[in-house]
């Protein structure tokens, strides 16, 4: 089961297409084509951080509670989810071409995919702070973050690449292809080459 299918699970797609006045399928598919960018922006995160860097800064942009506002009856607002985007991004010009991409990928309009960015940012964030904070709190947190960050980003981190994260690429079964929605393997390489030399 990828991202996308948990996120539709917990009923963040149905949300997110409410948010946006347009019909869960067309939700997904532009889930599907800009998770990858998001999930490459955290993983980027936990490499240059390590993961108890990165469990701090989901707590500071709003933890579990970002997926909470996604979920809840109101509009979801979309403040934290910016904060979030710039958090892992750097830069809106990143956000706007991952938005072209996705658009030229699904044929979906790259103004729509802007929208759906930051509320998507906000899903991903706060469901990697639930699962990372089920092991206890505080002490527990890293450990939890990081066997969850393992399970999400495994596929992408591959095994030694980054010594500050504890060798999330081991170990992780069925769950480290989460984020190979393409089946080529190694989703995050172009998009990340991309993002890289915008800021290069």
């Amino acid at each position: 089961m990828n991202l996308t299918d948990i996120l539709a699970q917990a009923g963040g797609i149905e949300s997110m297409a409410k948010d946006l006045g347009i019909p869960p399928a067309m939700a997904k598919q532009g889930a599907e084509a800009l998770l990858p960018a998001i999930l490459g922006g955290f993983k980027k995160q936990a490499q240059s951080g390590g993961i108890e860097g990165l469990g701090g800064l989901l707590g500071q942009l709003g933890g579990g509670g970002l997926l909470d506002s996604v979920l809840g009856s109101q509009p979801t607002p979309v403040a934290p989810g910016n904060e979030v985007l710039g958090q892992i991004f750097g830069s809106k010009d990143v956000s706007r071409t991952v938005a072209g991409q996705a658009a030229a990928q699904t044929g979906l309009d790259s103004g729509l995919l802007k929208r759906m960015l930051p509320i998507l940012a906000m899903m991903v964030a706060g469901y990697m702070a639930k699962q990372g904070g089920q092991s206890g709190e505080s002490g527990g947190l890293s450990g939890g973050l990081g066997g969850m960050l393992g399970n999400v980003l495994g596929g992408a981190l591959g095994g030694g690449t980054a010594p500050s994260a504890g060798g999330l690429g081991g170990g992780l079964g069925g769950l480290g292809k989460m984020l190979d929605m393409d089946g080529d393997g190694n989703p995050l390489d172009d998009i990340m080459g991309m993002v890289n030399k915008m800021r290069g």
